[in-house]
């Protein structure tokens, strides 16, 4: 009787994720996953690659910003996370055009998840919507973002990739490196005053890594999803509450005219959108069971 082959090791059985842009989120994502898949990570600095091996990740070597080190990218996963911003500069995202070329030469990716922005919707008076409102971005951080949407959904379409595109809003975490809310209340940063102030959208960062990994797995093709959490809440009455929470003194209430010079230029592009976010799909799509359903709750558990 002839002896079987030998069995594959376990981990060549594990699905297989490609993870691109690999920051607070990306690693967060790498952290729940757990071991349950086989998982190369994409990163252009060499300082990034032990950090991503202690998470369990097979680290490569590769920048955005120069296609020809991205080599056979595209033959090493089914599943890809797109995390990677656009440049800082510009109006489109060349960073996503060189990784779909990629991706396309290598043949294997047959779903991608984008982490966009809900900025991509522009000021809409503090209106409540789901993910079927056009887009009508004012900012050219905007648009760069939506150029890459566009992007992604022709590539879906060409080659009969599942492209999931997260809109992600306001993403906090007590532990998020430089972007602690706190930190911006001990500076004493102003927020708006009462009658001018702003809804704000918010997603806690663990609970971002959460809905990335469901849209790897529940994702619909070429499909648009909120990944906010179910809180509404106006921007000035957010810091309040994280100032009431840490103890500390609320942030000065000031005139939108008067935010012109004491917030910066970006700081005041935030101040000068009003939306709230349906999230809808996110629940009964994505089935995703939020940790944090409100800031309330991260802000204290998180």
């Amino acid at each position: 009787m002839p002896t079987p082959p030998p069995s594959r090791p376990a981990s060549f059985r594990k699905p297989r994720l490609l993870v691109v842009g690999c920051g607070d989120v990306g690693q967060r994502v790498l952290a729940q996953l757990g071991g349950r898949y086989r998982v190369a990570a994409l990163a252009s600095q060499p300082s990034r690659l032990q950090a991503l091996r202690a998470l369990g990740a097979r680290p490569l070597l590769g920048d955005l910003d120069r296609p020809a080190t991205l080599g056979r990218l595209g033959a090493l996963a089914p599943r890809v996370l797109h995390l990677a911003p656009p440049p800082g500069s510009g109006e489109g995202d060349p960073r996503t055009v060189a990784l779909l070329r990629a991706l396309a030469r290598g043949g294997v990716t047959r779903r991608i998840v984008y982490g966009s922005t809900s900025g991509v919707y522009g000021d809409t008076g503090g209106a409540r919507f789901d993910e079927t409102r056009a887009v009508a971005p004012a900012t050219a951080r905007a648009r760069r973002r939506v150029a890459a949407e566009a992007q992604l959904r022709w590539h879906g379409r060409a080659c009969g990739v599942r492209v999931t595109l997260l809109r992600i809003p306001g993403i906090y975490a007590t532990d998020r490196p430089g972007g602690a809310p706190r930190e911006r209340v001990v500076r004493g940063t102003p927020v708006l005053a009462a009658h001018e102030d702003v809804y704000t959208n918010h997603i806690h960062a663990d609970d971002l890594a959460r809905c990335c990994i469901a849209a790897l797995h529940r994702g619909r093709p070429q499909r648009v999803v909120h990944a906010s959490d179910d809180t509404e809440m106006k921007m000035g009455d957010y810091f309040d509450l994280v100032a009431d929470l840490a103890g500390l003194p609320r942030p000065p209430r000031i005139t939108r005219a008067a935010a012109g010079e004491a917030i910066s230029p970006v700081g005041l592009s935030f101040m000068s959108e009003s939306r709230r976010l349906l999230n809808r799909r996110l629940h009964e799509e994505l089935r995703v069971v939020l940790r944090y359903p409100t800031v309330r709750e991260g802000l204290i558990g998180g």
